[in-house]
Order: C-alpha cells, then structure tokens, then sequence
C-alpha cells in the first residue's frame, strides 16, 4: 500500500508539472499523441498475439505496401484500433464513459471483422475462455459491467492507480464481449486517465508476462497490486515521456547517457525499470 501511494504521490507531482509545461503548446501535444497512435496499436495487437512489427504497424496506418502477406483481420485490426484510439482523445472530454459508449468503441474497433457480434455483448451461448480461466455466463455480464461502472465512480477519492487497475481487471475478468475485450479494455483505461485530467498509458508488450500474472493474481486471490505496478509504471513512463518534450530536455538513449555520466548500462535500466530515473521507453531502447 504504501508503495503504491509513494507512485501515486510522484505521478501528481509529475502531473503538475506537466500542466504548467504544456501551457501553450498545444500544437505540440497534439503532435506527441499522433506520433504515438502507432506504438499504442502496436503494443495492444501484440498482447493479442498479432503478428504485425512496429514497422508494419506504421506502415498499414500509412497506408504503404508490406514486404509480406498479412491477413485481412490484422489490417482492420490496425486501422480499427487506430481509430479509436484518436476518437477516444476527444471524445473523453466530452462524455462519460457509459455503456453505450463501450458498445460504441467496439462496434468501432470490430466493424468488417466480425460485424455480427460488434457493438454488443456476448448472449445466449456465448461463452469465451482466456487460459485456464472461463468467463461469466453471458447473462451475468451487463450488470457485472455496471456494477464495475457504479464502483469505479464511487470510488472517486481513491488514488487513480488503484481505480484503474480493479476496473481493467474486472472488465477482463468479466470478458463482456465475444472478441476484443484486451484492446477495448486498455482503450476504457484511458479513456478514463484523459477523462479525470491524466496523460494515456501504453502497457508495453515486453511486460506481457507481468500482464498476465495480473489476472492470475485477482482471479485467484481478488487482489490487484501487480495491475496497480503495472498502471503506475505505464503512467510515470507517459508523463516521463511527454515532460521531454514539453520541458526541451536533451533527449538521448540510456547507453549514451550512461556514457556521458560513465554509469554502467545494467545499472541504468534497473533505474529505469523502477522509474527512479526520468526515462521513457519508445519502440525498443530506454530514452533519458
């Protein structure tokens, strides 16, 4: 517990201070989220075993030729999910997150996929296993998802961190649709963060196997603290990021700053790691 709220009390210094960094750059910021459309897709399709690289990512989101055949389904899944992704940037300031919302950015995120099951929760029949683990009959899910609606607005004078981390891990747990419950799940997490005035996260696809421990750990115990890392560390690397920008820090990798201040580059990324260092991660090397 009181580690989690030493990160929480960081991420609200953080916050500050990228508040008063971003007045009146604008311009900038808007060129930061657009420059991150790309990774953000990138890293949900990867936890979602796509076979799509960064590159290729950025290159179907561009519209450029790959030099090899990928699926129909890969494709929309990137486009589909990019969308969303710059939907949710403004629609978050607009309206709260409802239900109807939900089956909105999955209908988005599933059009000419699976047009059949998009914009709707699993029914009848439908029932989906992730792993050893078997999600609620469909007809428990509509009101396991207002109830984890109802719960997370309740909770408005708890830290963000731990919030956000019981409400991705029930929505998971609850698995309301057919397919595409990771993607719209991490989507839902920020669009809540820009919602309550916080910078969007980007769980990486290297901390996949920490990611899955998560739902172990609250399918088998109920507790969320390995989620609750795993959220802070993603948004102490996203404002960590975008303070780099905003603040015009000199913005080189971890090895030349190891270098430059003749650490050992192990040492670095044990700092970095536990984010007592103000680097960020991009597409491969830690940036300071």
């Amino acid at each position: 517990m009181a580690k989690i709220l030493n990160v929480f009390h960081k991420i609200s210094s953080l916050r500050e201070r990228y508040y008063h960094a971003s007045i009146g750059k604008g311009a900038l910021l808007k060129i930061i989220a657009e420059a991150e459309v790309a990774e953000q897709v990138y890293n949900s399709n990867a936890m979602e075993n796509s076979t799509l690289s960064l590159e290729e990512t950025e290159k179907i989101l561009l519209q450029i030729d790959l030099d090899r055949f990928v699926s129909e389904r890969e494709i929309f899944e990137t486009k589909n999910l990019a969308r969303v992704v710059l939907y949710i940037d403004k629609r978050a300031k607009e309206q709260e997150l409802t239900l109807g919302v939900i089956l909105s950015l999955h209908k988005m995120l599933i059009s000419n996929i699976r047009d059949d099951i998009a914009g709707r929760f699993r029914v009848d029949n439908e029932y989906v296993r992730v792993g050893n683990h078997i999600a609620p009959a469909p007809q428990e899910v509509l009101g396991r998802i207002e109830n984890m609606l109802a719960e997370y607005n309740a909770a408005n004078s708890e830290n963000i961190i731990k919030r956000i981390a019981r409400l991705h891990l029930v929505f998971e747990h609850t698995h309301p649709f057919v397919d595409g419950n990771g993607r719209i799940g991490r989507v839902i997490n920020n669009y809540l963060l820009m919602r309550e005035g916080f910078v969007p996260i980007n769980i990486k696809f290297i901390d996949r196997k920490m990611y899955y421990e998560a739902f172990r750990e609250f399918d088998g115990k109920g507790t969320t603290k390995i989620m609750e890392e795993i959220v802070g560390k993603s948004l102490t690397n996203s404002y960590h990021k975008r303070l780099a920008y905003l603040e015009g820090a000199e913005i080189i990798t971890l090895a030349e700053y190891g270098k430059k201040n003749k650490t050992s580059h192990s040492n670095l990324i044990n700092k970095a790691n536990r984010q007592t260092i103000e680097a960020f991660l991009v597409a491969l090397p830690w940036i300071v």
